[in-house]
């Protein structure tokens, strides 16, 4: 366990200085291309039917999360049968691509600088890139919003969670994480042709987030707190807008962020031409801006390093 600790921090560290380079092959990709095979394969073998469409998704979500699961352990298992400094090279390098803290400041600040030096349809188009609402319609402080938002909410999802599943159970146990997390992004839809295939994934995607979206929303409001930001209005909005979403997971972190910044979050918007109503979260104390999309990336900076240290103090203390 020793050198997955070691890993994880480690992981995180490369995470922080190189992030994701788009010209280097990801985990990710593979696991989605499996989940598509998977896909294909059973809307062949399943009835078509509700009940059968579910089954397919019940599979699908099995032999994913297990073969994302045993692929890294056995690498890892070789690995270290050959020398365990070989195996820490490896697993440092699996933890850093289970993570996303550096891709998602760099992703997000491109629209920063889309809306700071350039037009409208850049900002709209860098934000279409980590949204997957329709950004034609957006205004300048609409495009603002939506990079917030997904900083915010994808502190849990991206950064968090991950790193509290690499803490209990080494890059296996992230991977099996990033498998569940990718199933709900593909399949999870409430729309056909994925309203039944999905159910399974995106309702086992609830159940694995409910406890980290919960620890990243108070690793966010100590954050805030050693940042100087409203501790006591992002603990309001907290306790009285984290369910105000469709998911039970996904308002958490993005509740805390609005009431640290004084923002007024989330609202309608519209997804394949298609309007959704959508309650708000937080209150308008002031007008969002794009200096606000820096300020969600230093919020989430500072809840990852957290994290981290809580993390891994308890996991060496299990250890040592």
């Amino acid at each position: 366990m020793k050198w997955s600790l070691f890993a994880l921090i480690l992981g995180a560290c490369i995470d922080l200085i190189v992030g994701d380079p788009h010209s280097l092959p990801h985990p990710v990709v593979a696991i989605g291309k499996l989940i598509s095979l998977l896909e294909r394969l059973f809307r062949r073998l399943c009835p078509k039917t509700k009940g059968g469409e579910i089954t397919a998704g019940a599979l699908i979500w099995i032999l994913t999360a297990a073969i994302s699961a045993a692929v890294p352990a056995l690498l890892l298992w070789g690995a270290h049968w050959l020398s365990p400094w070989l195996r820490l090279a490896l697993e440092s390098v699996m933890c850093w691509q289970i993570l996303a803290a550096r891709s998602l400041r760099d992703e997000s600040m491109k629209v920063y600088t889309a809306l700071k030096t350039g037009t409208l349809e850049q900002a709209r188009y860098a934000v279409s890139m980590i949204v997957g609402r329709d950004t034609a319609r957006l205004t300048e402080q609409d495009v603002a919003r939506a990079a917030v938002e997904t900083v915010a909410e994808n502190t849990s999802d991206g950064v968090i969670a991950p790193l509290l599943f690499l803490a209990l159970g080494g890059a296996p146990l992230g991977f099996f994480y990033k498998a569940v997390n990718t199933m709900d992004s593909m399949l999870g839809y409430v729309e056909p042709p994925y309203k039944n295939i999905g159910c399974i994934p995106a309702k086992l995607d609830d159940v694995f987030n409910f406890l980290p979206a919960r620890l990243s929303a108070f690793l966010m409001l100590a954050a805030g707190a050693l940042l100087g930001l409203d501790v006591k209005n992002g603990w309001r909005i907290f306790r009285r807008d984290r369910y105000q979403h469709a998911s039970p997971n996904s308002a958490q972190t993005e509740s805390v962020c609005a009431g640290l910044l004084g923002l007024r979050l989330a609202g309608d918007a519209w997804y394949h031409g298609v309007l959704h109503k959508k309650p708000y979260i937080g209150d308008a104390v002031r007008q969002i801006e794009y200096e606000d999309i820096p300020r969600t990336c230093r919020l989430m900076y500072a809840a990852a390093a957290l994290g981290l240290v809580l993390f891994a103090a308890i996991k060496a203390l299990l250890i040592f």
